[in-house]
């Protein structure tokens, strides 16, 4: 997915979360609530998460240099990383800690209309920039599942985003239920109950955020169709006997880097070897953009098959 897209994404997420977070800190002070003081701090670290993406993003673009040969894209992958510490630490711990309280020492909610209207107008904002980024998202996956989408997606803006606008709307939710629960029943209690369900699922979000980021900066590997397209070119070209390997590692959302292993027909001059190679590359680079990328080491497969024996 470009990148003007995932801003578009973020943007709308940074100006729903800002303009509600205020509005939910300043009724929380009024009335006194936990769960409005937890959806408050909620929004707060949302907002600073969008600008530590767009962060993010800005610093990944960066030309590679003598210190970073393969450039800076997977910076991109740290701050998706930081952004779940964040949800998790700060987040959950401060909606959690916030309901203990509550719940230890229980108050009544003073005007309780108050929080209604806030939370019915941060479900507008919380849910429009939650639609944006559903759209988005959901014309990334194609016919994939929203699991296999999220697994095989190398971008984490996105999807960041859209786990962060859905666990807001649940925590709106579930402090919308606390809080008519506890002036219903009179039992104050239950708007501290809301505070710690808000920061369980914070706390879920966090860790499925803290997954998906892992394993891309651990380095991930391009998609499977995208090495069979690599494969297919490969077999196309004049002069290759066999490919012993083809090692692909994503170093940002639209980065590929392509390592390739092959076994060139016996007889070949250097110069019909370097041809082949160029005409290796610019295929694959044309058909895949994102590929970057593409070293060619040539080797016999009997000499790649010991090298590999070597290695264990």
């Amino acid at each position: 997915m470009a990148r003007t897209e995932s801003k578009k994404v973020i943007y709308a997420a940074l100006v729903g979360n800002s303009l509600i977070a205020v509005t939910k800190f300043a009724a929380g002070v009024f009335t006194g609530s936990s769960a409005m003081l937890s959806e408050a701090v909620h929004s707060l670290v949302d907002s600073g998460n969008q600008w530590l993406l767009l962060y993010g993003m800005k610093r990944s673009r960066r030309p590679a240099d003598d210190r970073h040969p393969f450039g800076y894209g997977m910076e991109l992958y740290f701050w998706a990383f930081v952004v779940a510490i964040l949800i998790f630490g700060v987040g959950a711990g401060v909606s959690i800690y916030e309901g203990v309280q509550r719940v230890a020492q229980p108050h009544p909610i003073t005007n309780p209309a108050v929080n209604y209207a806030v939370l019915g107008l941060a479900m507008v904002f919380e849910g429009a920039a939650w639609w944006i980024a559903f759209r988005e998202f959901n014309r990334m996956r194609g016919r994939r599942s929203w699991m296999a989408e999220i697994r095989f997606s190398k971008d984490p803006t996105v999807f960041t985003v859209l786990f962060e606008d859905s666990a807001a709307m649940l925590g709106l939710i579930v402090a919308m239920a606390g809080i008519a629960g506890a002036q219903a029943f009179d039992m104050p209690v239950l708007d501290g109950v809301a505070a710690i369900l808000i920061g369980c699922i914070l706390a879920v979000t966090a860790g499925l955020l803290a997954y998906e980021c892992k394993g891309l900066l651990i380095g991930e590997g391009a998609g499977r169709a995208v090495v069979a397209g690599i494969r297919r070119i490969i077999g196309a070209q004049a002069g290759i006997k066999s490919i012993n390997e083809i090692l692909t590692m994503h170093l940002g959302p639209e980065d590929v880097l392509v390592n390739l292993s092959l076994d060139f027909t016996d007889g070949l001059s250097a110069n019909d070897v370097e041809s082949a190679v160029s005409a290796m590359e610019r295929a694959i680079k044309e058909t895949y953009p994102e590929v970057t990328r593409v070293f060619v080491e040539a080797q016999s497969a009997k000499g790649h098959a010991d090298a590999a024996r070597g290695g264990d």
